[in-house]
């Protein structure tokens, strides 16, 4: 075993500590020079989008190290903390903590540095204690990065690279979703990509009776009412073998969590039952062809005529729609301006196919061809007198839909960060398996420590994102409010995923830009994670309007 610290956990707790005193620094230093009377119009926080939102993404890596912190804790405690677990904590906080002195790296090109927001080099070396000096100096050991590359050789193929700190009820759910992802999905996943196929129906049918579809309905609604945490690590196994499987499941969590919080008994009654079992299945219509992230904007109408509404306009990336049988449709009902006249449909349809997705009178589309994220498919719908009966507004009453739809944020960014991490584990796995098997120079560049240290790296980054999905899924299961926990772990979790595949495609080298290596995909199914549920800009700009509201602390 490597010459670990003594006290490692201790240090850690100190250096949260430090990082914690930083962050609050910074965040009072933007709060000053946007907010000086208390409150931060939209206007400002749009022009100071270098500061606000450099202080979202320090924000997110000072969480990510609290919650390592704290999943190192918990195996210690439990006497799960082994050897990997501390090189894997070590490692993510040296660079971690690094970066927060340096600067953090919002996207290729923008880095976020400490003077951007108002912080100078006496803050930073507040921050720097000689705990923070001798966790980056050990942690950024050659030897460190190589001892985990070496278990991940030793490993390869196991579910997961370190304990994931969970309970074993989590554990066994987590090893049926990957032996199914694994005997189901992954042979064929890339074939499905190269043909652009949805994902089979017999895929389907064998998800809907493992549960996917109802996990987080409540029983009484014939779901299997497990936790937040269990979504993760089913949409996380689904997705290491297929980001289209992992995400068919968040048609229906989404649909679910919009009528258990806003539907009447009725209607719970009615539709939970049939979208647990896999009877019918939703998809979500909310974005408009020039509306994207502003939903105050949203043009397409519905007009009530009698006992129907009559939906007039267009819709845009709506995934799986064709063969969809319920559309959860946000629609401009009254006259009312911005979010105040919107409302949620459960508009019914028929289930479409290739040559005639929409066969329903008032709707016609067509599918938009994509680079990746394929197994479903993504559509733009046109509705011209479309009809939907008036009980099936949700709730029943106009005007609610924009706060149903908020509702539902948290869950579909949590899963989204889900997704994330079965996408980067992914590359991990194409990328190490081909590291172990390519000969170059008469040995598996696997040897050579850019591309070991890439493995390595990937390796510690999934246990951050996924310790901030893990500790967003408990906040929500605890019924409390966790949009921020939710927006950092989808934030953090995309650009883990796009690196790692990023990272996974160069150690292939050109074979990984060839179509026929299943890499390929995983980068393009990989981009998609910093644009839906939330760009990433948009994702750090709420994040940083949390963090600078009044009384935030």
């Amino acid at each position: 075993m490597l010459p670990l610290p003594p006290h490692l956990l201790d240090r850690c707790d100190e250096a949260v500590l430090s990082a914690e005193g930083f962050l609050a620094t910074a965040r009072e230093r933007v709060r000053t020079s946007l907010a000086p009377d208390g409150k931060i119009s939209g206007a400002v926080l749009d022009r100071e989008q270098r500061s606000a939102h450099a202080l979202a993404w320090y924000a997110t890596y000072v969480e990510a190290l609290r919650q390592m912190a704290r999943w190192g804790r918990r195996l210690h405690d439990e006497k799960r903390f082994g050897e990997i677990e501390q090189l894997l904590l070590l490692c993510a906080f040296a660079e971690y903590l690094a970066q927060l002195a340096g600067g953090v790296a919002m996207s290729q090109g923008e880095i976020a540095r400490p003077f951007n927001m108002g912080v100078d080099n006496d803050v930073v070396g507040a921050f720097w204690t000689a705990t923070v000096d001798e966790l980056v100096q050990l942690g950024s050991r050659r030897e460190v990065r190589l001892g985990i590359a070496e278990y991940l050789e030793k490993h390869q193929g196991a579910i997961t690279y370190g304990d994931p700190g969970l309970d074993d009820t989590m554990g066994m759910i987590r090893e049926q979703f990957f032996r199914f992802a694994q005997d189901k999905v992954t042979p064929y996943a890339h074939e499905w990509h190269l043909k652009d196929q949805l994902i089979p129906m017999n895929v389907v049918e064998e998800m809907s009776a493992l549960g996917v579809f109802g996990l987080t309905i409540p029983e009484e609604y014939g779901g299997a009412g497990l936790s937040k945490t269990a979504m993760c690590v089913v949409s996380e196994e689904l997705s290491r073998g297929y980001i289209g499987v992992g995400s068919l499941g968040t048609r229906s969590e989404i649909a679910a969590e919009l009528i258990l919080a806003g539907g009447t008994r009725e209607q719970r009654e009615y539709w939970l039952p049939l979208f647990a079992s896999g009877e019918k299945l939703p998809t979500a219509v909310f974005t408009e062809p020039n509306g994207g992230s502003d939903v105050a904007a949203l043009k397409c109408r519905a007009v009530r005529e009698g006992n129907v509404f009559k939906v007039q306009g267009a819709k845009t990336w709506i995934t799986h729609a064709a063969r969809a049988d319920v559309m959860t449709l946000l629609v401009r009902t009254t006259s009312e301006p911005g979010y105040r006249g919107l409302s949620m449909l459960l508009a019914e349809k028929p289930r479409g196919t290739d040559g005639n997705p929409f066969p329903a009178p008032g709707m016609s589309g067509g599918e938009i061809e994509v680079l990746g994220y394929r197994g479903m498919k993504e559509y733009e719908i046109g509705f011209d007198g479309f009809e939907v009966p008036v009980k099936n507004l949700l709730g029943t009453e106009e005007g609610q839909g924009f706060k149903q739809l908020m509702q539902t944020f948290e869950s579909a960014r949590i899963q989204t960060a889900a997704r994330a991490v079965g996408v980067a584990q992914c590359a991990l796995d194409l990328g190490l398996r081909y590291a172990t098997e390519r000969l170059q120079f008469g040995k598996p560049v696997f040897n050579f420590p850019r591309v070991s240290d890439k493995l390595a790296m990937m390796a510690v980054e999934i246990v951050i994102a996924r310790q901030l999905a893990y500790h967003a899924a408990r906040e929500k299961d605890e019924g409390r409010r966790c949009d921020l926990e939710a927006g950092m772990a989808k934030l953090l979790g995309a650009r883990v995923a796009w690196a790692a595949a990023d990272n996974a495609l160069q150690i292939h080298g050109g074979n990984g830009f060839a179509l026929e290596y299943p890499i390929s995909r995983v980068l393009c199914d990989a981009r998609i994670l910093n644009i839906f549920e939330g760009a990433a800009e948009i994702q750090a700009q709420v994040i940083a309007r949390r963090l600078l509201e009044p009384g935030a602390n």
